[in-house]
């Protein structure tokens, strides 16, 4: 029995021992616990970046009505915004807008998330805090897409300060109206305006500035664009009436852009100066080859009409008249006129032509020389050239006597008619140049070039 006692006496000794040793094993690591806390709280002094607690329960959000504007009843509530254009992606005269792609930056202060700090640092959140919270209802006016970037997460960031101050930034691509001129087009410069400006609250309530007056809005170097150079970005802001709800704040980020010309010149320009410089070159071509100066002219007046069309599928359909209309038309004109022109010639030869067969006939009935092989006297043939009549042997010419008879019937008939085209020429000055169809190409060889270099000079210094 001793032996049994002494057995119970030894085994609840070694029990205490055990229980001692976890107590004190608890001790130091409830002790180290601690000391790491108490590092981490010595490395990051702000509350808002201890260990313990909850976010929401630091800026006690379940404390407060968020669905209503901070101050609420009071004076409007000032939110300053500023914007930083991360790119301008396109411009579409089709559609006429534009889409850019910005960060949006609010700043207000609502005292409701103020929380104590004792160095004043700030906390910073992502998107899912901001669905919980008042932010700015700020909607972009005459906006036709919008999106907020979600890759990988949400593009949202919301940094509230002890004192209350927020920070509510967002990255957004937005497509906007842009009510575009294109009356000098494509020698024009476009001003397109973003417009923001808050969806439910009117100046009464909410008071939208632009936080650093021009400062508020920065851009990018590296922004560039194909077909335009970016000249200038100004901020401005205005109050927006409607009629039904009042008067808004509204903020405008205005840029002006002006168009590079080179892409053009060689699309549009150049080829249109060139069909109507090869227009000219039919009259230079013998008037009496027809396939050659007809297949010309209807190659050019095609061409022309092709260069018109593909401007015109890359424009919107306005109902006004754009610079490139005046300069591709009128080449058009050109074209079409030297076109025209070969037609007078070619009219003008067959009647000229028609009238001499008609003198032919006259002057072999009258003086008995055969069809087959008169020949047209005038003032300007001497005696000795109306007597080498070719192709006539000794026996088929007439007797001396009878040769001279005829040719003074020919010279009395010749100077008849020289008389009275004289008489006409008087009162007629254009007269010779209908007579005469080579003449008609010799002028046009100089009035064509020198008419179309005059609309030129006269096109580039107005709408330069």
């Amino acid at each position: 029995m001793p032996y049994f006692a002494k057995l119970l006496l030894l085994i609840f000794c070694l029990v205490l021992l055990v229980e001692s040793r976890k107590h004190r094993r608890r001790r130091w690591t409830s002790q180290l616990d601690v000391q790491r806390a108490s590092h981490i709280f010595k490395k990051n002094h702000d509350l808002t970046k201890a260990w313990k607690g909850k976010t929401e329960q630091l800026l006690r959000v379940d404390e407060h009505d968020f669905t209503m504007r901070p101050a609420f009843g009071g004076p409007a509530i000032p939110v300053g915004v500023d914007v930083q254009v991360e790119s301008l992606d396109s411009i579409s005269e089709v559609d006429m807008d534009f889409t850019m792609t910005l960060y949006l930056r609010h700043y207000w202060k609502d005292e409701r998330l103020s929380f104590p700090s004792t160095n004043n640092k700030s906390m910073t959140f992502d998107g899912r805090l901001v669905k919980k919270i008042w932010v700015p209802d700020v909607f972009f006016v005459h906006s036709k897409r919008s999106f907020i970037h979600d890759t990988t997460t949400d593009n949202i960031m919301l940094r509230v300060f002890p004192d209350g101050h927020v920070l509510y930034s967002m990255r957004v691509t937005v497509t906007a109206m842009c009510n575009m001129d294109f009356s000098c087009f494509p020698l024009d410069s476009q001003t397109c305006s973003l417009e923001l400006e808050s969806y439910a609250y009117t100046d009464e309530d909410l008071m939208l500035y632009w936080k650093n007056g021009n400062e508020s809005l920065k851009t990018d170097e590296k922004i560039s664009l194909s077909q335009f150079l970016i000249q200038k970005f100004h901020t401005t802001s205005r109050l927006a009436f409607y009629s039904s709800t009042g008067w808004y704040n509204r903020l405008y980020i205005n840029f002006t852009l002006r168009r590079h010309i080179f892409f053009f010149l060689l699309q549009t320009y150049f080829p249109a100066t060139l069909m109507v410089m090869l227009s000219w070159v039919s009259f230079w071509i013998d008037h009496r080859a027809v396939p050659a100066r007809v297949s010309l002219g209807i190659t050019t007046v095609l061409t022309m009409s092709t260069i018109i069309t593909g401007v015109n599928a890359s424009m919107p359909r306005v109902s006004y008249i754009k610079a490139v209309d005046i300069y591709l038309w009128v080449s058009f004109v050109f074209v079409f006129l030297s076109v025209l022109e070969y037609a007078a010639v070619n009219y003008l030869t067959t009647v000229q032509e028609r009238k001499e067969r008609k003198l032919q006939k006259r002057f072999s009935c009258s003086c008995g020389i055969p069809h087959s092989k008169t020949m047209m006297l005038d003032g300007n043939y001497s005696e000795s050239d109306a007597n080498s009549l070719a192709g006539y042997t000794r026996n088929q010419m007439a007797p001396e006597e009878e040769k001279q008879e005829k040719i003074v019937v020919h010279l009395a008939m010749s100077n008849e008619s020289n008389s009275s085209r004289k008489r006409g020429l008087k009162g007629h000055v254009g007269l010779r140049i209908i007579q005469n169809t080579h003449a008609i190409d010799k002028y046009s060889r100089l009035i064509f070039p020198g008419t179309y270099i005059f609309f030129n000079l006269i096109y580039w210094s107005v709408f330069s």
